[in-house]
C-alpha cells in the first residue's frame, strides 16, 4: 500500500485551520497544521510534507514569501496558496513563483479541496518518478538504446559484456520486438570492432534469388542485370560486425556458404573464381525456435550449432514488467526531442494500464503505443485513455465514478449539485488564470458577457451548506 499523502495547512485562522485537516483527515491524507509561516518552516525541516496548503495573507509571513523559501530548500514540495477569490493577480503571482495551484476562498467545496490536494500531490510523486528513472537511463548509457534494470536485464547486460571481447559468433534469441538488434549493436560497441562497421541485414526481406549476391556479392554480368561488379555485405562488414537477424528465413540453399563463410573466414562472389578473405564478426538473431527446425531439416544442423557457439534468449517485455517504467519514460524523451516539442508525463492510472497489458509485440509495441499517445494527448500528462489500446472510456478504476464524487447512498439532485459546483469552481479558476485574472477577457473566453460570468463567480463565493 502507498503511504498516506502528508499535507501542511498554513493559516493563521484556528477555525478554517481546523476545518481544513477535518476535511482531508477524513478523506484519508495524514495532515498537519501551522499558525503561520516560522511555524510551517520548523514542521518542514522535521518532516518534509508532499503538499502545503498555504494561506497568502498571514502575520509575521505572509504565503508568498514562504512559498520561495520552502521552494528554495524543498523544491520537491507541491505548494497550493489559499486566496480570497477578488485577489486573483496575486494567486496568478504565486503560480508563477511556484506554486503549482490556488484555491479561492470560500472554497466551492469540500470535494474540491481534496481534489486539488490530491492533484498536487500526485503531479509530486509523478514529477520524482521521472527524476529516477532519468538516474537509471543515465547508469546504463553505455548499451545504447538498450533500456532496462530489471533483474533479466541485468543478465543480458552481463552476458553482453562477457562476449563483447571475443570473436565466437552469437545468437540471439527472442520474439518479436524484444530488441534483438539492440542486443548486437551494443555488443559492437561494447567490442574492439566498435570503430568499425556494424552491418544489419534481415534476411527474410531479401528475395531468394538475391540472397548470395547481398550477402557475399557479385561480379559483372554474373546474372542478368549485373552490369557491375558488387561487394556483399560481409566484405562491407570486414573488420567490423555483421548482423544477420531472422537468420531462420534463410533459403537452405545459402545456409551451404554462408557456413563456409564462417568456417574459412572467405567468400566468393557470385559468379568469381577466387576467394576473397574477411574478417568479420557475425551475430545472427531469430524469433523462430531455430533447433527445432534443424531437427525437422528445415536449417542446417551444422550450421545451426556453428552459430549457436554462444546464445542471448531475450525475455519478453510481459516478464520484465519493472522495466516498462523506463522505457515509456525513455520513448517520451526521445519522442519529445524529435518532435521538438516538450517531454510529457505518464499519470498514475496510465502507468497502471501499461504495466497490467500484455505487450504480445513486446518493446517494440510499447514504443508505437507511446508516440500514439504522446501524438493525440491533451496537455503534458499522458492520461490511460489516451493509449491506443485502452478501452473507451476506461479509466484507473472501470468502478469509480466518473467525476471522483463520493456518491455512494447520495440522491440525484445532491450529486448533481456537487458535480456542477466542482465543474464551475475549476472551469472559471483555469479561464481566470489563462487570462491573467482580467474578467472581459474571461467572460469573452467563456462566451458569457461580463454580468454573467460575474453571477458565476458570485455564486462560487458562497461557503458550502
Amino acid at each position: 500500500m502507498a503511504a498516506p499523502i502528508r499535507v501542511l495547512v498554513v493559516d493563521d485562522e484556528t477555525a478554517l485551520r481546523k476545518s481544513l485537516a477535518r476535511i482531508l483527515v477524513s478523506r484519508g491524507f495524514d495532515v498537519t497544521t501551522a499558525e503561520d509561516g516560522e511555524a510551517a518552516l520548523a514542521l518542514i525541516e522535521k518532516q518534509p510534507p508532499d503538499v502545503a496548503l498555504v494561506d497568502i495573507l498571514m502575520p509575521r509571513m505572509t504565503g508568498l514569501e514562504l512559498l520561495p523559501r520552502v521552494k528554495a530548500r524543498w523544491p520537491h514540495i507541491e505548494v497550493l496558496i489559499m486566496t480570497a477569490f477578488g485577489d486573483v493577480d496575486t494567486a496568478v503571482a504565486a503560480v508563477k513563483a511556484g506554486a503549482y495551484d490556488f484555491l479561492t476562498k470560500p472554497f466551492a467545496s469540500n470535494e474540491a479541496v481534496a481534489l486539488c490536494v490530491a492533484k498536487a500531490a500526485e503531479h509530486k510523486r509523478l514529477v520524482e518518478h521521472t527524476s529516477d528513472l532519468e538516474e537509471r537511463l543515465l547508469s546504463q548509457e553505455r548499451f545504447g538504446e538498450l533500456v532496462g534494470t530489471s533483474p533479466k536485464m541485468q543478465n543480458i547486460y552481463r552476458l553482453i559484456e562477457g562476449v563483447a571481447s571475443a570473436t565466437s559468433t552469437v545468437l540471439i534469441l527472442g520474439e518479436s520486438g524484444t530488441g534483438k538488434e539492440l542486443v548486437a549493436r551494443a555488443i559492437h560497441q561494447s567490442s574492439p570492432r566498435t570503430d568499425k562497421p556494424f552491418v544489419a541485414v534481415n534476411c527474410a526481406a531479401i528475395p531468394k534469388e538475391l540472397v548470395e549476391s547481398e550477402l557475399f556479392g557479385h561480379v559483372r554480368g554474373a546474372f542478368t542485370g549485373a552490369q557491375n561488379a558488387r561487394a556483399g555485405l560481409f566484405e562491407t562488414a570486414h573488420e567490423g560486425t555483421l548482423f544477420l537477424d531472422e537468420i531462420g528465413d534463410l533459403p537452405l540453399s545459402s545456409q551451404v556458404k554462408l557456413l563456409r563463410a564462417l568456417q574459412e573466414g572467405e567468400v566468393k562472389r557470385v559468379g568469381a573464381d577466387e576467394a576473397r578473405v574477411v574478417d568479420v564478426r557475425v551475430l545472427a538473431a531469430t524469433n523462430v525456435d531455430l533447433k527445432a527446425r534443424a531437427e525437422t531439416g528445415e536449417f542446417r544442423k551444422d550450421l545451426y550449432y556453428r552459430l549457436n557457439v554462444i546464445a542471448i534468449p531475450l525475455p519478453p517485455l510481459r516478464q520484465r514488467e519493472d522495466d516498462v517504467f523506463l522505457l515509456t519514460h525513455h520513448f517520451l524523451q526521445k519522442l519529445a526531442r524529435r518532435m521538438g516539442r516538450p517531454p510529457k508525463t505518464v499519470s498514475e492510472d496510465a502507468f497502471r494500464a501499461l504495466r497490467s497489458y500484455a505487450w504480445p509485440g513486446n518493446v517494440r509495441e510499447l514504443e508505437h503505443a507511446i508516440e500514439h499517445a504522446f501524438v493525440l494527448s491533451k496537455g503534458d500528462v499522458i492520461h490511460a485513455t489516451d493509449l491506443p489500446f485502452a478501452r473507451t472510456g476506461e479509466r484507473e478504476s472501470e468502478h469509480a465514478p466518473a467525476l471522483g464524487l463520493p456518491l455512494d447512498g447520495v440522491p440525484y439532485a445532491e450529486a448533481k449539485r456537487l458535480a456542477m459546483a466542482r465543474f464551475d469552481e475549476e472551469y472559471v479558476r483555469e479561464i481566470l488564470r489563462q487570462t491573467a485574472g482580467n474578467l472581459s477577457e474571461a467572460a469573452r473566453v467563456a462566451g458569457l458577457d461580463r454580468s454573467n460570468f460575474r453571477r458565476i463567480m458570485r455564486k462560487l463565493q458562497r461557503p458550502e451548506e
